[in-house]
């Protein structure tokens, strides 16, 4: 078999959190389960209804384009897509063609072409019988699309993990933004995925459309199902059959079919919509001001983790996908001001806290200042590893200070070297076997007294000054 490239260009489309939809007042609630409770003569299209734009939405858009380091446009305007739509009322989308309001960017490995904003259909159910119901709550609701530059991978595996990447990407930007809840499952956010799949890295192969991807884990196998099956018909001469179509992704069959041929921009006959003014951004939006206001990104947070504590990079991934534990951590090692035990407790809150709390949904976050005091008592060699679990588990349902607990139950480790001695001394008279076992060689006899004497001590004598002494009486 030949080598084949694959080429991609994501489309994602996100809706966006405003209280109000794009053109008119009607509530913007993804919740909303009773149908056709949310709409208006705007959003229904009614004789003589005008829409009015979002301002909120587009500041939306703005703020998503000034975090990708995008060009803000000084102009943009809404157009009128054209095109039969069972779930948009008005028999046209009011999107953006020639004027978006975001041009370029840049993120996670994509360069991007644009980013502009539209309106949400309605949803279209067929879970009654043989035939379909349509609830327009969703339709108007604010709907902001991206849009890559196609890249180009070596293999079908590289592409579909670059793409559910960017993905997982923009979904964090979207949240750290507030500019969506980007709930795949709601379809708050639907990733499409433009690809074709060539012998020549340099030319593109017919593209098809896969649409409507709802996890990321969809999209990688949307991804390679659909490289696979393209390259089939290539190998099998029938080349002819790859069509500029749109495909849907069925879950059930893992497997992606047709759904209707691709148009061309100008089978939608875009044309300026003529209810809704001209839109001067730099007019509306002070947006250096919006720049300098925007907060810090998943990538930026990134950055300052590995320079500021020097964490494991898996360490900061959950960070950053867990914005309240991240602040959590923050506020510990604000507290710890020191490197060497930040790591350390970080190692304990992905490990231990979290491990605890997948265990225990009552646990909660202790203050970060106890946090702090229960990973410097292990730092400093006072507590034990084995307490400072077990202390952990207390400090997770109780918050309560480690240092006062470690001294009520007796966790603090014995250095005092006089006292274990006696204790050392003791093990060894009544283990002459074991003795005999590591005098002969066996250095690993040596841990089975080790256990003995903090079985003795109920885990509170210091380990390695246990082994210490042990060597030197031995």
């Amino acid at each position: 078999m030949q080598k084949y490239f694959t080429t991609i260009g994501i489309e994602i489309h996100a809706e966006l959190k405003t209280q109000t939809k794009m053109f008119c007042d009607c509530k913007n609630d993804p919740d909303e389960e009773k149908p056709n409770v949310n709409i208006c003569p705007v959003c229904m299209a009614h004789p003589g209804a005008l829409p009015v734009m979002n301002k909120k939405a587009i500041e939306h858009v703005v703020r998503v384009g000034l975090a990708v380091n995008g060009t803000i446009a000084d102009f943009s305007e809404f157009d009128r897509k054209n095109y039969f739509y069972p779930d948009i009322p008005k028999g046209y989308q009011i999107s953006q063609y020639q004027y978006p309001i975001v041009s370029g960017g840049h993120l996670a490995d994509f360069d991007l072409t644009r980013i502009h904003l539209e309106e949400d259909t309605g949803n279209s159910k067929h879970d009654r019988g043989d035939y379909t119901l349509v609830d327009y709550n969703r339709a108007g609701v604010p709907l902001m699309e991206l849009v890559t530059e196609a890249h180009t991978f070596d293999s079908a595996d590289e592409a579909a993990k670059a793409t559910a990447r960017f993905a997982k990407e923009y979904q964090l930007l979207l949240w750290y933004l507030g500019a969506s809840e980007a709930n795949m499952e709601k379809g708050e956010m639907r990733v499409e995925a433009n690809m074709s799949v060539t012998t020549d890295k340099n030319v593109f192969g017919t593209k098809v459309e896969v649409k409507n991807l709802n996890s990321f884990r969809s999209v990688e196998r949307a991804i390679k199902y659909e490289t696979d099956r393209m390259i089939e018909l290539l190998e099998a001469g029938r080349g002819a059959e790859i069509v500029q179509e749109t495909r849907g992704w069925n879950e059930g069959k893992q497997s992606t079919y047709s759904q209707r041929s691709k148009e061309s921009s100008h089978d939608y006959r875009y044309f300026p919509d003529p209810d809704l003014p001209k839109l001067k951004i730099h007019e509306l939006f002070d947006i250096a001001k919006l720049k300098a206001e925007l907060p810090e990104t998943p990538e930026q947070k990134r950055v300052r983790y590995a320079s500021d504590f020097g964490i494991k990079a898996e360490d900061i991934e959950t960070y950053i996908n867990d914005p309240k534990l991240g602040a959590w951590f923050e506020e510990i090692a604000k507290s710890l001001n020191d490197k060497e035990k930040v790591s350390t407790a970080s190692n304990y809150v992905t490990s231990d806290f979290l491990g605890l709390t997948k265990a225990n949904p009552d646990a909660k976050m202790p203050t970060a200042p106890h946090f702090a005091e229960l990973i410097s008592l292990v730092a400093d060699s006072k507590i034990s590893s084995r307490a400072a679990k077990d202390i952990l588990a207390m400090i997770v349902v109780e918050d309560a200070s480690p240092l006062a607990i470690a001294t009520e139950k007796d966790l603090l480790q014995k250095n005092d070297e006089g006292a274990l001695k006696e204790i050392v001394q003791k093990i060894i008279d009544a283990n002459p076997e074991i003795v005999a076992t590591y005098k002969g060689g066996k250095e690993n006899a040596l841990m089975s007294l080790v256990g003995q004497i903090m079985k003795e001590t109920k885990g509170s004598a210091n380990p390695a000054l246990v082994q210490k002494i042990l060597k030197e009486s031995l």
